[in-house]
Parts: structure tokens; sequence; C-alpha cells
């Protein structure tokens, strides 16, 4: 059993949270139409639903805060973000953003023409949504690894370069926009990708004269990986294990909000091409706001700033990622399937494993999640077949490669004795998995579905 690595902080501030009854619960979940997405935040007890922007700010991130220039051209938090970005990308451009998907909003357009496909080793469902709505095809080559749950493997993020270079050469490098790596590749379990890989998937860009693009949301934790899994790196700091990654790719996009620890912020950065750095920011001006402040406040840049340079801290990466071990390790002794081993943000459930009985039509990740959130009041996301959605051209439902429920950990936030909760409930939907029902849709959006989506049970 691996022990709990203490917190490298002290708290000084405390939020009360509800506790609710399971009779409570259920009826909440009837009023959000069985969405997670639609609950009240007041009404949950542990929120895990997403490690995006719900971490807790330092000291010196609130103190940024309060010294926040609001200038709307050329404030000094501005100045401030970009010196502390390129010293830890070693790029040349760098641009703010509101969000990860807006950085995907300014850039993608820039880089993919209708109908050409765009290769991951896992598109995010936002991610993916950006390359259609781009008009493009996003296509995933994940290694076959991160389809088994059970075992372990140093790196199930990396990209299939096999797989990929066949495809390349079966549709025609013209009908191919960008290579998309997904640092640590949230999709397949928050599993990390190794350097290799990424020179690799560098490498077999510039055979083809593609640009490769990382979507860096959780760059600190892949880094925290590699100096712990691959052992050319096991003497390398963070934030020099952190430039060479981004050395061997073009472009960034980057939503601030998980490893740069900040309620809301995002990047894009870029080498060295200046004209597409020109597209980006006058789309930017377009769509977010003036350049110098893409729309964030002033003081959210100061944050964002400080923040970067506190996610490469390294007693913070073992300590963060050791949570997330101890987690799983807790869940594993207990029989409960997961993605092992655990990633670097969260735990992914095995809702296929634990619920058979539930076909992928009916969403068992989906399931799961509001089983846990009936049992404990504790609410989790699918990242499944209900989030991956329909089929752009048939309509028809897609199958995930896996069917996950994800426990997301916000960074700095919830305790070891937290942990020891969801454990204990898990530990009880297990011993009764066999009830649980499957779920259909009776309304959703066309885009994105997952957020907003209702449901009802199948009985």
């Amino acid at each position: 059993m691996k022990k709990y690595v203490a917190e490298p902080f002290k708290i000084k501030m405390v939020e009360p949270i509800k506790m609710t009854t399971m009779e409570e619960r259920i009826n909440y979940l009837e009023e959000a139409n069985y969405n997670v997405f639609a609950l009240k935040s007041d009404d949950i007890y542990i929120d895990l639903l997403t490690d995006s922007g719900t971490g807790a700010m330092s000291d010196s991130q609130w103190a940024g805060i309060m010294i926040g220039d609001e200038s709307y051209a050329g404030a000094r938090g501005y100045a401030h973000l970009v010196e502390n970005a390129q010293d830890i990308f070693g790029y040349r451009y760098v641009q703010p953003v509101h969000q990860g998907r807006a950085a995907e909003k300014v850039l993608f357009p820039l880089l993919i023409k209708q109908g050409q496909h765009a290769i991951s080793n896992m598109f995010f469902d936002t991610t993916r949504a950006h390359v259609e709505l781009s008009g493009g095809k996003p296509i995933n080559f994940v290694c076959e690894q991160a389809a088994d749950t059970e075992n372990y493997y140093d790196f199930k993020g990396n990209l299939d370069i096999e797989k990929t270079e066949a495809y390349i050469n079966k549709v025609g490098v013209e009908n191919i926009a960008v290579i998309v790596m997904t640092i640590t590749n949230n999709s397949a379990g928050g599993q990390p990708v190794s350097m290799q890989n990424i020179k690799d998937a560098s490498a077999l860009c510039k055979k083809y004269n593609l640009k490769l693009v990382i979507d860096a949301a959780r760059f600190a934790e892949n880094a925290y990986f590699i100096k712990t899994r691959e052992e050319d790196y096991k003497e390398k700091s963070i934030k020099d294990i952190t430039k060479e990654t981004f050395s061997y790719a073009d472009a960034l996009t980057m939503s601030a909000k998980k490893d740069a620890i900040v309620n809301m912020g995002g990047l894009v950065c870029i080498k060295d091409d200046e004209d597409l750095y020109q597209g980006v920011k006058e789309l930017t001006i377009a769509y977010e706001g003036f350049v110098t402040y893409g729309g964030l406040a002033g003081r959210d840049l100061e944050a964002l700033a400080i923040g970067l340079k506190e996610g490469i801290n390294y007693d913070f990466l073992k300590y963060r990622i050791g949570q997330i071990e101890y987690l799983g390790d807790k869940l594993r002794e207990a029989g409960i399937p997961f993605q092992y081993p655990a990633g670097g943000h969260a735990i992914f459930l095995d809702a296929k494993a634990l619920l058979p009985h539930i076909s992928f039509h009916q969403f068992p990740g989906q399931a799961l999640t509001i089983e846990l959130y009936k049992e404990a009041g504790i609410r989790a996301c699918d990242i499944g077949s209900y989030m991956l959605g329909v089929d752009a051209e048939t309509g028809e439902q897609l199958e995930s490669l896996n069917e996950f429920c994800r426990l997301a950990i916000p960074r700095r936030v919830y305790t070891q004795a937290h942990l020891d909760v969801v454990v204990e409930a898990l530990v009880e939907i297990k011993s009764r998995a066999a009830e649980v029902n499957g779920y259909e849709i009776t309304w959703q959006p066309k885009v994105l579905r997952h957020f907003t989506s209702k449901l009802k049970p199948i009985l």
C-alpha cells in the first residue's frame, strides 16, 4: 500500500461543504434530469467533476490578484506572463486567452482546412469539437496498451506512430492538417506520454512537413512522469524536461486551469512562426479581446504568471501525483477496476468492468457517475460513449475505447480523509453493482452533448 504523500503546504482558509441524505440526492438527480452538470454545487459533498479551474490558489497568487493591473492594453501582468511562459516553454510568441477551448478556437482554424484530418494520441471532447467546428475530422491513434486497463505500462498515453504514418500514407499527406499530442492523455485515463514518443512524433511531422501541436493542459504532470519513469531523465529538473518536451513541437494550446492552478486562463504559444502568431492575434482580438489581456482580467494574468512557476515545483508534483496514486492503491486493494496505473490528475474507474451488464448504448460510465452521487454526494464525470457522442456523418452512437467514470482531483483542495470516503462509497456500490441501471438520452444538443443533455434511467 502506497503511503499518502503529506501536503507541502498548510491551510489558511476553509470552505464549509454540505452534507445531504440519499433521499435528497435522488431528488436532486431527478430535478437535474440525471445530468451531474446540472446539479447545484451547494448540493455536492466531494466534487470530482473536473480538475479544471477547481484548484486552490496559493497566497502568492492571491497577493498577485491584489496587485493586478487592469489596463486594457499593455498591462504589466501580461509582460510577467509572457516572461514566465517563454522561460518555461522556450517559445517566442505567447498569447493569453480565457481558457483552453478558446486557445483551440483561435489556433485550429488557421491550421485546419475544410475536410482535412487532424490526428491525435486522443482528442478530449472539447478539442475534438473544435477540430470539427473548423471543418476537420478528428482521428485518434492511441497506443494499444491504453485499452488494457488492468496491466501496468509506463506510458499508456503514447501516440501509435506506426498507425499514424500508415494513415497519413493511406489518405495522403495533403489531407492531414496537424498532429496534436495531448499530455497527459486525458481520455486514455490521464496517462502520460514518453519523451521518446514525443521525439518520434516530431520526427514523423518533419518527415511529412506537418505541424506538431501539444495540448499542454497537464504538461507539468507529464514531465513528472517522464522524470520518474524514463531512465535518461531521472536527474533532470521538471523545468528542463518541460523545455525539451516543447522543443519538439511547433505550438501549444493550454488550459491553464489545470497545471497552472488558476480558476480561469489559457495560452496559445508558438515557437517561431510569426505569420501563424499574427493570425492568432487577429482571431484573439475578434473573439477574446485585445492581445495583452486575451479575455482575462489583469488580476487573472498575474495569478497565471505565478501559477505557471508553482505548477512545475517538484515537491508539489510529488504530492499531487502521490495523492492520485494513494487513491488508486486503495481502490485496487478493494478490487475496484480502473485504468491502471493511476493517471496524473484523476482515477478513471473502469465502468465497463464494474457494470458489465450495461451496454455502451446505455452509458455505463454515466451510470456509475450517477450512482456515486446517490451513494455519497460525490460528483464525478463520464469519459466514455456518453461523452463521445454520435458520428457526425451517420448520427450513430460511437463506442468509446473505454467506458470510464473519471474522479478528477482538484489541486490542493481535498485531504486523505476525503479520498477514503470515495473508496468507501465505491466499495458499497460494487456490492450491489448488478442492481445499477443504464440510462438513455431524452434530449441532447448538436455539439458537446454531455454538458446539457437530459437523461432517464432504463428500468
